[in-house]
């Protein structure tokens, strides 16, 4: 019977677990290697917030803040009554103190004048008949002639005496309030100075102008002054012939905002038109200028999503609206 050599391995035979062991590991290495490629194991990256996710941040901040506002809207219209009523408090106690001190001097020099000149005539006849001996029985007599002055004093000092008790009351509430007043200014100080961390954090291509709604997708920081400039003028009077501060034309407005920018344009609508690069409706970005009708004689700062904000006509107000209501003739880039 065949037998074996002594150095090979019998068919079927198992092979050494250190074999194993290292082809498992260069097996593993590749995988890994393979899924590192693909991006498999790579630590996923942190995502900035969005636009949106931002501004709901700052709605939220907002929610809480308005309310705050509100309070201290109110303690501050309470503080200013109470305050007034304090002042007119005042005004009727110092001549109620005035004549409280006219009266006890009076008082006063009576009482003088009998223990330093003696009794008078009137006095002296009082005191013959009824035969004094006594530092009593001549005070009597003495607060018998000043009893009037006694009263009126009594009544000055009651009146007062009901006032100070008000003002007091008053100046306890002012006090109050003023605490009020200023705990809720130094919370809508924080929450405010949050909101504000929120706006820094928007990409600088969102703006969040004023009576405006928010514009995304600003290129230029001409744009950006000038988006913001017209939307600050939102609610003037459309006045012809008007280039602001306070009342504008549809080209007086455009005209405004863009010189506010460091850009000078024409207040005439057919010259801004020649004073801008042509731009197709389908690249027209934030802060492009868009003119109506085929004279050109509207002409609005373009915000984006279809919308602008234009000094329309007589009786409306600079304001945002839609460019679609009138014929689009087309877009200009300023600058």
């Amino acid at each position: 019977m065949a037998t074996m050599p002594p150095h090979r391995h019998a068919p079927g035979r198992p092979a050494r677990p250190g074999g194993l062991r290292r082809a498992a590991h260069r097996l593993l290495t590749l995988v890994a290697a393979a899924a590192v490629g693909a991006g498999l194991l790579a630590a996923p990256a942190h995502a900035e917030p969005s636009v949106e996710e931002i501004e709901a941040q700052i709605d939220k901040q907002w929610e809480q803040l308005e309310p705050t506002i509100e309070q201290y809207n109110k303690v501050r219209a309470q503080l200013k009554v109470n305050q007034k009523k304090s002042a007119d408090l005042e005004k009727k106690i110092e001549p109620l103190a005035l004549q409280t001190e006219l009266a006890m001097t009076r008082v006063g020099d009576l009482a003088s004048r009998y223990y330093i000149s003696g009794p008078s005539q009137d006095l002296g006849a009082l005191l013959i008949s009824a035969k004094p001996d006594t530092l009593t029985e001549q005070l009597t007599i003495l607060d018998r002639l000043a009893r009037q002055e006694h009263k009126q004093v009594e009544g000055i000092l009651k009146v007062r005496a009901k006032y100070d008790a008000e003002k007091q009351k008053l100046d306890a509430l002012i006090a109050t309030q003023t605490k009020q007043k200023n705990d809720l200014a130094a919370k809508k100080k924080n929450i405010d100075t949050e909101i504000k961390r929120l706006e820094k954090t928007l990409p600088k291509s969102v703006v969040m102008p004023e009576n405006c709604p928010t514009v995304k997708g600003v290129v230029s920081a001409a744009a950006r002054t000038a988006i913001q400039t017209a939307c600050k003028q939102v609610g003037d009077p459309y006045v012809w012939g008007a280039t602001g501060p306070n009342s504008f034309d549809c080209s007086g407005l455009t005209q405004y905002a863009y010189k506010a920018a460091g850009i000078s344009l024409t207040h005439f609508t057919g010259a801004q038109w020649n004073e801008g690069k042509a731009i197709p409706r389908s690249e027209a970005r934030p802060g492009d200028l868009v003119f109506f009708f085929s004279d050109l004689h509207h002409v609005g700062l373009y915000l984006g999503n279809d919308q602008m904000v234009h000094a329309p006509r007589a009786g409306k107000p600079v304001q945002v609206a839609s460019i679609n209501y009138m014929p689009v003739a087309g877009f200009r880039r300023p600058g």
